[in-house]
């Protein structure tokens, strides 16, 4: 017995268990009683023979007979009793009574016992014993392991509930809240001290004693609810409905109960009691989509919780126990019980007076609705671009999970400015030339940031973002690309090409109004948007050295190798074409365009953050020299209407066929804009480019005050003996047709029709002669005046000329090397002539006549055509 005891002491000791000493104590006093009860057995036995053997003459039979009997019969009467004892402590301990004893009252002398370890039940008492410490001990090292599992408490006070999702701009004001999400958080210290007093004595009267479980709580929600046949409330603590909420789902289980009561306790030793009731009163469900107090007060009464009565506090604390059904929302009659419950329990716990308590029973229902802050967005188009973007930068299951906080690059008061810039436009312009939406993006070249980003004026009519995802022929803007190859080639932006009649490989491009100008330079071209010389130039250049740049600086859309690519002909998006001219601005430098700069998952821990790193996609001295040429088509060319008064603008115009887009492209040191004007359904407009030019000058100038003037870097003093950084690889056609001169064929206006006539021929391309020239730039006054106009022509100059007469009309229409390119008109756009002289002082222009209002905090000149 001796081993046994101290076992179950050992095993008492360690797990200071109340079942362990109810197990000793029964155990230990058993076995006692059967050892008492064996010797007794065995003392009856010896007599018994001894008497037997005292008379065996039978002289004192009768007296020796009378003594045994009276002495059997007293031991027979306390072995009956003490056998009593035992049955009632075998029945106490739910164990079967052995047949060897004799519990009947017998006379007759018991049989002689056996020792314990021959009798069965005493082996399975010991088996009992050893089987019940041994699941104790098994439990409580179940415990220990859940225990040391059990997650860091402190993630409390950083989490998002799961299936959520919030976006911030960049400074750190919530664009959208999407989910089962807590709007508005709010400290515990500017909560009304009623409100935190209605929560504690309708969930947890004894929060402020207790250690996280409430067992006093527990007895008395189980003995009430066992009385009313139902559950009508719960024992849970406070913190225990924090722990569910954090770290716990709503499974019925013990497992699951018992994590949540070892959760409570633990975060009872490691956090205060106020940041356990201010985390619960910021994420409790209070029904209605409300999470939290805060966004309770707003979506019932309209109201901030300060504002908030003691009967509309008490309202909202009686929602916690079954949000679904206690909302005043849904059901206002239960709702209002449940508030007068609330208010009646304060008055028990001391928090009120039952003055207070009836002044607030009597105040009638006053509800306010409202929808929960942030659940729809102020900036639609770039929040929907953000989760269009989220799966690229976190993984699938994160996102499944939710509880994500994403922080954003966006400028929210650009936006705004962006936003009403082309909701103005769209008003006051659209009507006027035939387009019915616009879209804006604003990105920083230095980092790839978008700063704003607008794809339409009515995101509740059409989600279609026409920022991102229309794909638009840009028109003449992609001409930058062509000429960049050009510069990085080594061509000098005052080498010149004849503007003239040209077929090549069957496709014709067209100038605005069909004229020709006969020897023009690059620069000048780019200035005036001359289709003819783009085409030429890309002739010279090829068309995969002009498609892999685009794309080094950004261009993401397939481009097609056609002679058509110059003009524009493949579609690209607003977004990607802006960023690309940011690489001009970064001095060659392209950073990827993003919105995204760091994802938090529900816990507040950091799982990505965008490490963005610049890639030369353009040499330094090459971006200086298109930004010079840029800062003429502004100055001095179809850009002109978003010329800024205080610092240079380098940018594009664009006009795709039929003037179906409308484009304008520009830049600063810090910050590439980019503007769509158009439609939908691709319906042609009667716009101009220079209404993309005044859109764009309507929203940077708003800009002015945030952004420091910075000069572009300066150019090369000479464009001679530079060193190309590009490799060319020029175009070798089927078969040309090209003009000498702009009036060759009879008129200066070039048409089908008259094409035939002087000394205008076809020729192969062995002696074709693009008209390029290396001496100059045709007598512009804007030329560079520090530097040759050289420009290495001999390298670039084409075979001499070997032409052979051909009649027009019998002339072979081929297909382009790359893909047939169908003789169809090119995209035009309105020209100035080239400027001799300097541009006139801009003076402040009288506002548009239109109907509709001016454009928010901007300065609207009037739409100016290039100076003549």
């Amino acid at each position: 017995m001796s081993p046994v005891i101290r076992w179950l002491e050992l095993v008492q000791a360690q797990t200071g268990s109340c079942l362990w000493w109810f197990v000793r104590t029964q155990v230990t006093d058993f076995l006692t009683r059967l050892k008492t009860l064996s010797n007794r057995g065995e003392k009856l036995n010896s007599d018994a023979s001894s008497t037997a053997s005292g008379s065996p003459n039978g002289e004192n039979g009768t007296d020796g007979t009378e003594g045994h009997t009276n002495q059997n019969g007293s031991n027979s009467r306390s072995e009956t009793l003490f056998l009593k004892q035992v049955k009632r402590s075998l029945v106490k301990l739910g164990l079967p009574l052995p047949k060897q004893l004799n519990l009947g009252g017998s006379n007759r002398p018991p049989r002689q016992n056996r020792p314990l370890y021959q009798r069965w039940w005493a082996w399975g008492l010991v088996g009992i014993g050893f089987g019940t410490a041994g699941a104790a001990v098994a439990g409580y090292t179940a415990i220990r392991a859940i225990e040391q599992d059990l997650p860091d408490t402190t993630d409390v006070l950083t989490y998002n509930q799961s299936g959520t999702l919030t976006i911030k701009a960049a400074n750190g004001e919530i664009l959208q809240q999407l989910g089962p999400a807590t709007r508005e958080k709010i400290d515990l210290d500017d909560m009304p001290e009623q409100l935190t007093h209605a929560f504690i004595a309708s969930e947890d009267e004894d929060f402020y004693e207790h250690n996280g479980v409430n067992y006093q709580a527990i007895l008395r929600a189980t003995l009430k609810n066992i009385r009313a046949g139902e559950v009508l409330e719960g024992g849970s603590t406070i913190t225990q409905q924090l722990a569910r909420v954090v770290f716990l789902d709503q499974e019925r289980t013990l497992s699951r109960k018992l994590r949540e009561a070892l959760l409570a306790q633990k975060m009872e030793r490691e956090l205060s009691k106020d940041q356990i009731l201010e985390r619960y009163l910021n994420l409790v469900y209070l029904g209605s989509n409300a999470y939290g107090v805060a966004d309770a007060a707003w979506v019932y009464f309209s109201k901030s919780v300060n504002e908030l009565t003691l009967s509309e506090m008490a309202m909202i604390a009686g929602t916690a126990p079954a949000p679904s059904v206690y909302s005043p929302l849904i059901n206002p009659d239960l709702a209002t019980q449940r508030r007068n419950i609330v208010l009646q329990r304060m008055v028990v716990a001391g928090f009120i007076t039952p003055e207070e308590r009836d002044a607030a029973m009597a105040e009638p229902l006053a509800l306010q609705p409202s929808d929960p802050r942030n659940m729809f967005s102020e900036v639609p188009y770039f929040t929907s671009y953000i989760q269009q973007q989220l799966p690229s930068v976190v993984s699938p299951e994160q996102l499944e999970i939710g509880g994500l906080t994403i922080e954003t690059t966006l400028n929210l008061e650009w936006q705004r400015q962006a936003q009403e810039t082309v909701a103005y436009a769209i008003r006051n312009y659209g009507p006027y030339q035939g387009f019915e939406q616009a879209a804006l993006v604003a990105v920083d070249p230095r980092t790839g940031e978008i700063k704003a980003l607008v794809g339409g004026d009515d995101f509740e009519e059409s989600q279609f973002n026409r920022a991102t995802q229309a794909q638009r022929q840009p028109g003449s803007t992609f001409k930058t690309f062509v000429y960049a190859v050009a510069v990085a080639g080594g061509i000098s932006p005052y080498s010149s090409y004849m503007d003239a009649k040209l077929v090549v490989d069957g496709y014709e491009p067209q100038n605005y109004g069909r004229r020709f100008r006969g020897n023009v330079s690059i620069r000048d071209a780019l200035i005036s948007s001359v289709n003819v010389v783009a085409v030429k130039t890309l002739i010279d250049v090829g068309f995969e050295p002009v498609v892999e740049l685009a794309q080094r600086m950004g261009i993401k859309s397939d481009l097609l190798p056609a002679y058509s690519l110059a003009l524009g002909s493949s579609e690209v998006n607003l977004l990607e074409l802006t960023s690309a001219y940011g690489t001009l601005a970064n001095e060659g430098n392209h950073i990827e365009a993003h919105g995204i700069t760091r994802v938090f998952d529900r816990f507040g821990n950091l799982i990505y953050e965008a490490e963005p790193q610049p890639e030369s996609a353009l040499d330094a001295e090459t971006a200086s020299i298109m930004t010079w040429m840029l800062e003429g088509v502004v100055n001095n060319g179809t850009g002109w209407d978003a010329r800024l008064p205080d610092r240079p603008v380098a940018g594009k115009t664009g006009t795709s066929e039929e003037r179906r887009d409308l484009w304008f492209v520009g830049y600063i040191p810090q910050l590439s804009v980019g503007v769509w004007l158009g439609n939908d359904d691709n319906a042609p407009t009667n716009g101009a480019s220079s209404t993309a030019a005044l859109t764009w000058y309507d929203f940077v100038s708003t800009l002015l005050e945030d952004i420091p003037v910075e000069e572009f870097p300066d150019i090369p003093y000479s464009f001679e003996g530079r060193e190309p950084t590009i490799e060319l690889e020029p175009v070798k056609p089927n078969r040309i047709y090209e003009a000498s001169s702009p009036s060759e064929g009879g008129s200066s206006v070039a048409s089908e029709d008259s094409w035939g006539g002087g000394s205008s021929s076809y020729s192969s391309y062995d002696s074709y002669d693009s008209g390029y020239s290396g001496g100059g730039s045709s007598g512009s006054s804007s030329s560079y005046s520090g530097g040759s106009s050289s420009g290495g022509a001999a390298d670039y100059a084409p075979a001499p000329e070997e032409s052979y007469a051909a009649p027009v009309e019998e002339a072979p229409v081929e297909e382009a090397p790359v893909e047939a390119a169908p003789v169809e008109a090119a995209p035009v756009e309105a020209a100035p002539p080239v400027i001799n002289e300097p541009p006139p002082v801009v003076e402040p222009a009288p506002s548009l006549n239109l109907p509709s209002e001016p454009a928010p905090e901007a300065f609207i000149p009037e739409l100016n055509q290039p100076p003549q």
